[in-house]
Order: C-alpha cells, then sequence, then structure tokens
C-alpha cells in the first residue's frame, strides 16, 4: 500500500510490472518505479500544475549538475519561459526527517542553480524559502506561491 501524504491526491496510472509498482510519469513521458522519494516527487509535481498553476512544459525532474567536481541530482527544477530557473524542490522519501542535513544539501545544489525560491518536502512536511542573493539571507515562507506570483 502506497503512503497516504500530506498533498492533494492525484489518479496516477499505476501499474505493476515484474512485481514492482510503477507509474506513468508525465514529464519524463515513461513509465516510473515507485520508490517511497519518487512518489513524494510526482505528487508535488500534480501539486505545482493542478494546484499552483505551473506549466507542466517548464518542470524539470532529475536534472542533473556538478558540484564539487562531482555529479549531482536535483529533483525538482522549474523554469520560466525565458529559461530562468525560478523554483528549486529537494525531495525526500516520508521516512526522512526534514533537518539541518536535509537544508545543507538543498543550499550545497542552490550554489550551483542560485535560484530565489526554495522547496524542501518529505511528503509529509513541506518548507518553502526565498532566497535573497544580494542581500546574503534567506526567509521562510508558509506556502509555496502560485506560479502567476513567481513568474513576473
Amino acid at each position: 500500500m502506497l503512503q497516504p501524504l500530506q498533498l492533494p491526491p492525484f489518479p496516477f496510472k499505476i501499474t505493476e510490472q515484474d512485481g514492482k509498482l510503477t507509474l506513468f510519469d508525465e514529464i519524463r513521458k515513461k513509465h516510473i518505479l515507485i520508490t517511497p522519494e519518487e512518489w513524494v516527487r510526482q505528487h508535488f509535481v500534480q501539486y505545482l500544475i493542478n494546484h499552483k498553476g505551473y506549466p507542466k512544459t517548464l518542470i524539470k525532474l532529475e536534472g542533473g549538475l556538478t558540484l564539487h567536481g562531482k555529479a549531482r541530482r536535483t529533483d525538482i527544477v522549474v523554469f520560466n519561459p525565458n529559461g530562468q530557473k525560478i523554483l528549486l524542490i529537494e525531495c525526500k522519501a516520508p521516512s526522512v526527517t526534514i533537518d539541518q542535513k536535509v537544508f545543507d544539501q538543498v543550499a550545497r545544489y542552490n550554489m550551483v542553480h542560485k535560484v530565489a525560491l526554495v522547496a524542501v518536502s518529505n511528503g509529509l512536511q513541506h518548507y518553502y524559502c526565498r532566497i535573497n542573493f544580494d542581500e546574503q539571507n534567506y526567509k521562510f515562507i508558509e506556502e509555496l506561491p502560485p506560479y502567476r506570483e513567481v513568474y513576473i
């Protein structure tokens, strides 16, 4: 049984292949093995699209980046129509506590991406931050803004 999350439910196209559950990923256009982290990622993507108005065509999943000479993957990056990154999201499995270590990971990734809006979620807890690079500070915000407020 797949764990209920603190995100709106979505009627995913779930199938079983070789005793493992997969779902059709609308962004990558292929079936993806459902791991706990992927379950969170897929729900968060649908939340972005269906509840916050983020265009599906401007969302990239598991994009690569190089940090300190090592290949890394960011879970979700959202762009504006000009190709600028406007939102970075790190997803964790529901069993992973969102702690300083997780925030440090996102901060390291964001040294490369330089995105002003960052989110972290384990599907049960969600944290949102606005980064001010000029003043070198950040501020937690209560809720993820809709796309129309992020892309101006």
